[in-house]
């Protein structure tokens, strides 16, 4: 299946085929979630079969939403893809812009809607293999640390989230 994501070709956002997006390097429309509960934040790696970072832990769902899809409709659908997580109240954050190496000669250039939705640790996560190759709940108030003291068990956008915008993403009152 061809996926179209909403990319900017000299200055003008135009729909482009995602892998030739990142081989490209282009600047690219992307969604990120992470999921809180209880001090905690949701983290999933990311199945061995992916393109790119496979097996490395990243935030709850990234993407890219199809072209000219609303990125709030966009990051539901993928926590449900991904996560099996349907109903879950997520609110926009702010939107950033990072740019990062992930291998094999691709580019992530995106510029991120960030959400964050309250789950609930205590509830199965029925994650598609596809996408996910484990689930983990970490405290929020670790996860600096853990991405300082192993950052190549993380995904460079994870490490650029932890490093740069991290006070955006977690309130006071979720950590």
């Amino acid at each position: 299946m061809t996926v179209m994501i909403p990319t900017w070709v000299n200055g003008i956002l135009t729909p482009v085929e995602k892998l030739e997006a990142h081989k490209r390097g282009l600047k690219h429309r992307a969604i990120s979630v992470f999921v809180v509960a209880s001090g905690h934040t949701l983290l999933q790696q990311r199945a061995l079969g992916k393109y790119h970072t496979p097996g490395l832990w990243a935030n709850a769902c990234c993407t890219h939403p199809y072209w000219e899809e609303d990125s709030t409709i966009c990051a539901h659908r993928r926590l449900e893809e991904e996560l099996g997580l349907v109903n879950l109240s997520i609110e926009y954050r702010d939107t950033v812009e990072y740019r990062a190496d992930v291998g094999g000669g691709l580019t992530e250039h995106e510029v991120v809607d960030m959400f964050v939705a309250k789950g609930d640790q205590a509830a199965s996560v029925p994650f598609n293999p596809d996408e996910v190759e484990a689930v983990e709940w970490v405290p929020i108030d670790a996860l600096r640390d853990q991405v300082k003291s192993n950052p190549g068990r993380f995904t460079p956008w994870l490490r650029i989230y932890v490093d740069q915008f991290f006070d955006l993403i977690f309130t006071p009152a979720e950590v």
